[in-house]
């Protein structure tokens, strides 16, 4: 969600205000509108960044459809060249939908630590992509709150674009059976999000094994409480188009689905507001594709109950 290089009258766009309206939380997001700033990525997030192992982008393919990419690679593979400028030195790998991404447009970039339950947000223009990976002008950069990270430890992926494991890639507009068994066990996936204006946005959702529900060509989760701006959400209240990547940890295969989502709201309390908010999000799929491309569990992966919030 890209923001110009002066702070707006208004930070957040008006399908953020609607939903942050709708939840009584106007107050609440008003107080951390000073994360938005134009952001100097020099200090500690240029540490964090170059640490990291795993980030996920959001992006449109050539033919315009939004999708969620993992970027994997050892740590030094997100490097902060200059205040603004973050160059990732590694591309979608070749089986991945974002593949060969064209550069000049808003992408949104999301970097994880699952084993300290950290996150940055990254959102501006790619101004470049080649053999050597990607070139991005930050508008913008944030952390978000631990709650519902799930911790393990990961081992890299290497730093290339490659053909994943060698196991075939398939495409589909619906899910098979395995797919959706890997998609009803997960307890973490990333989310991708765009608006007209303000550009895509990439995030994290977790949850206990099995929040996300299976209903034929649709899929459903709870919205947990969070930190109250409503980036993704606000998003959708715009712009329907969303992006999902379901990764198998253990394996590295990942499963990547683009089409459209919509908030919904319910009375506060019915069975299946377990987030306690009485919104949850429904996801139409349009498109699948099936690859690999995440890091793995390290040997000895750590884990903590996904509502925990310390």
């Amino acid at each position: 969600m890209n923001r110009s290089n002066e702070m707006p009258a208004e930070v957040f766009h008006p399908g953020e205000l609607a939903v942050q309206q709708q939840a009584g939380v106007r107050a609440e997001a008003a107080r951390l509108a000073g994360m938005l700033r134009p952001p100097d990525l020099r200090g500690g997030a240029a540490g964090f960044l170059a640490e990291r192992t795993l980030a996920a982008i959001t992006a449109r393919d050539d033919f315009g459809r939004l999708w969620i990419s993992p970027l994997t690679g050892p740590p030094g593979v997100l490097d902060v060249i200059a205040a603004s400028t973050l160059r990732v030195r590694t591309a979608p790998a070749a089986a991945d939908p974002l593949h060969s991404l064209p550069p000049g447009q808003p992408v949104g970039l999301l970097a994880i630590d699952f084993a300290t339950r950290r996150r940055l947000r990254v959102n501006g223009t790619l101004t470049a992509a080649d053999e050597d990976g990607l070139t991005l002008q930050v508008d913008q950069a944030y952390g978000n709150c631990p709650q519902y990270i799930q911790r393990r430890q990961l081992q890299p992926g290497p730093a290339v674009a490659g053909d994943g494991d060698g196991s075939p890639v398939r495409y589909a507009t619906s899910l098979a059976s395995d797919q959706a068994r890997l998609i009803r066990a997960a307890d973490t996936f990333f989310l991708g999000t765009t608006h007209p204006e303000r550009g895509n946005d990439a995030s994290h959702r977790g949850g206990p094994p099995g929040f996300v529900r299976v209903e034929g060509d649709s899929l459903w989760w709870p919205d947990y409480p969070g930190n109250n701006m409503f980036n993704s959400l606000g998003n959708l209240a715009v712009d329907s188009a969303a992006a999902l990547v379901f990764a198998d940890f253990a394996t590295g295969h990942a499963v990547h689905l683009s089409g459209t989502a919509v908030l919904e709201w319910s009375p506060g309390g019915s069975a299946d507001d377990e987030g306690g908010t009485g919104r949850r999000v429904r996801f139409h799929i349009s498109s699948v594709v099936d690859g690999s491309g995440t890091p793995r569990h390290a040997p000895h992966p750590v884990r903590r109950p996904p509502h925990r919030k310390d």
